[in-house]
């Protein structure tokens, strides 16, 4: 398999398609609408909210796949193709010992609304570029009217130092993933990135020789697993540079972009 026979692309969007200001580029929506007429779907696979992906990528919302939370919550248009739950009492253990640490501040996410119970002001600042639709709480444990997909954690410090030694032993029946510098997931054992992509590869009939992945950070390891061109961003956390195939620019250099521009160089050669 070569290059041009790519048909899928995945890219996570913080630290990898994402610059240092939270934007995409101009240069990828016109990137991605001309590999589109030449038969590639795109696939944003986030940690974020379903609707601050939808948001970012509002030009092409209707033509790609959203793959959210993690991996708890897939969707293309006004389809769910896969919902991943957290059982309530598991959200609520979570959610009391994150109450226990200093610097965690805590999010509920739901498949209708992130919820919030915290006061710090700089937190929930911060908090509104990922949960773009959002309800504050005074109680978190009393959240009853929603279907739970991941309890989220942020933390001003390192959530590798911070956070993640508390949760370290739910490991084993559940899926504990230090997601960026200052986040940290918890959701259901089965859920992650790749398993999403999984699922993705097998209902559009998409092999790993024909996918292409980009990532950055811990939680997209899984998916990078999943493809034969699999790209760690230069920014990339050590782990996903140890998994990725191949290396491309930083999230600020055009990192993705880059490589989008090669791919489409190769399917129009065959094209021509």
């Amino acid at each position: 398999m070569k290059l041009q026979d790519v048909k899928l692309v995945i890219s996570d969007m913080d630290g990898t398609l994402l610059n240092k200001d939270d934007k995409v580029s101009d240069d990828f929506f016109k990137l991605e609408r001309e590999l589109r007429d030449l038969g590639v779907q795109f696939v944003a696979a986030s940690g974020r909210q379903f609707y601050s992906i939808q948001d970012k990528l509002a030009l092409i919302k209707d033509d790609i796949y959203i793959v959210a939370e993690n991996g708890a919550y897939v969707r293309h248009q006004e389809e769910e193709i896969m919902v991943k739950h957290l059982n309530m009492e598991a959200c609520k253990n979570f959610i009391e010992i994150a109450r226990t640490i200093d610097d965690a501040h805590i999010v509920l996410c739901g498949k209708k609304h992130g919820y919030v119970e915290d006061k710090n002001e700089d937190f929930l600042e911060h908090f509104k570029e990922y949960y773009q639709d959002y309800r504050r709480v005074d109680d978190l444990t009393q959240v009853t009217d929603d279907e739970f997909l991941k309890v989220a954690i942020y933390s001003f410090g390192s959530s590798r130092e911070t956070t993640f030694p508390a949760f370290k032993k739910y490991g084993e029946n559940f899926k504990v993933k230090v997601s960026g510098q200052n986040w940290l997931d918890i959701s259901s054992l089965d859920t992650d990135k790749g398993s999403a992509i999984a699922h993705l590869q097998e209902i559009l009939n998409v092999r790993q020789e024909e996918t292409m992945v980009f990532g950055d950070y811990d939680n997209d390891i899984e998916m990078l697993s999943r493809a034969k061109y699999s790209y760690a961003m230069a920014n990339a956390s050590t782990a996903v540079k140890e998994v990725a195939n191949f290396e491309t620019r930083s999230n600020n250099e055009r990192g993705v972009e880059t490589v989008l521009e090669q791919l489409l160089k190769a399917k129009k050669s065959i094209t021509q």
